[in-house]
């Protein structure tokens, strides 16, 4: 009878022939695990020289540190020296203009991402490489979608902060463009893994390209339009809460005034009332794609 402890190859194979193979899976185990080692040292190496042209300095870190905590311990105390929690009413004072100031920022948010998004689907499908064969076009939105997305949003708000003044409009339009870049890469990548069957088929048929692009494709791209669009909302939200800093309204510009005054409870309660709202945000964006994947593919 066989001994059961023994491996299944070892009671299949006879030693003469099990010895090779033991040995070759021990060889390629250690390469794997040297590549690994090599792997791990590399990145070691490339932090330490990212850090050394970037001139940081570890002892400056470590120097500098008690001033970093000492800040938060700041931003948890009123200016009469008690603690920010013992004294909600007042930790939280101006929570009617903060919040006024917040839904200004979720509406940048959203009318950012919703202009955006439409503009990015509408030429999604004339930088795809399935749907248009014309390479001239294909290159020409790539490329405008490389541009927007390449330049940050908080360089577009400057930028707009100087064109059109203070406001929520820069905020608005930096986002936009944006928008437009990250969404129109994803949008288009998902158009290109289509099933091209439908596609083919109203092809057949002598169909336009609009109705090709309507009936062949987006009914197979509409859930992955709908899940990138809700994650774009989260992000836009937190970056035009940013643009405030340079003038392009919502939360952001009472942020920047209060870190510019020193009026360390007030930063502490605006931060707390804006990681309240992202959370929210979130929370109610993942139900809401979850509830539309289903919906959509059922």
């Amino acid at each position: 009878m066989a001994d059961s402890t023994r491996p299944l190859t070892s009671q299949l194979l006879p030693d003469e022939q099990l010895a090779p193979l033991l040995a070759s899976y021990a060889r390629s185990l250690r390469k794997s695990r040297l590549d690994f080692m090599g792997f791990l040292a590399a990145m070691v190496v490339l932090i330490f020289l990212a850090a050394w042209m970037a001139e940081i300095s570890p002892v400056l870190f470590f120097t500098k540190l008690g001033g970093f905590t000492s800040y938060f311990a700041r931003l948890a105390h009123l200016d009469n020296g008690a603690l920010v929690w013992s004294d909600p009413v007042e930790w939280f004072w101006g929570w009617k203009r903060w919040l006024r100031l917040l839904g200004e920022t979720i509406l940048i948010g959203y009318t950012g991402t919703f202009i955006g998004a439409t503009v990015a689907v509408v030429m999604s499908f004339s930088g795809a490489t399935n749907l248009n064969k014309n390479s001239v076009t294909r290159s020409i939105v790539k490329r405008f979608f490389e541009f927007c997305r390449t330049v940050p949003d908080l360089v577009f708000a400057l930028v707009f902060v100087v064109a059109y003044g203070v406001g929520p409009l820069p905020g608005i339009l930096a986002i936009i463009i944006h928008t437009i870049g990250a969404l129109g890469k994803q949008f288009t990548e998902l158009v290109e893994n289509i099933d091209m069957g439908p596609v083919e088929g109203l092809e057949a048929t002598g169909a336009g390209r609009v109705a090709i692009a309507r009936f062949g494709a987006l009914p197979q791209v509409l859930p992955g339009y709908l899940s990138y669009t809700l994650l774009r909302f989260e992000i836009n939200v937190r970056s035009a809460t940013i643009m405030g800093f340079v003038g392009a309204g919502g939360i952001g510009d009472e942020l920047m005034l209060s870190i510019r005054r020193f009026y360390y409870a007030d930063i502490s309660a605006i931060l707390v009332i804006i990681i309240v709202t992202v959370y929210i945000i979130d929370i109610l964006t993942s139900r809401l794609r979850y509830s539309l994947q289903g919906s959509l593919s059922s």
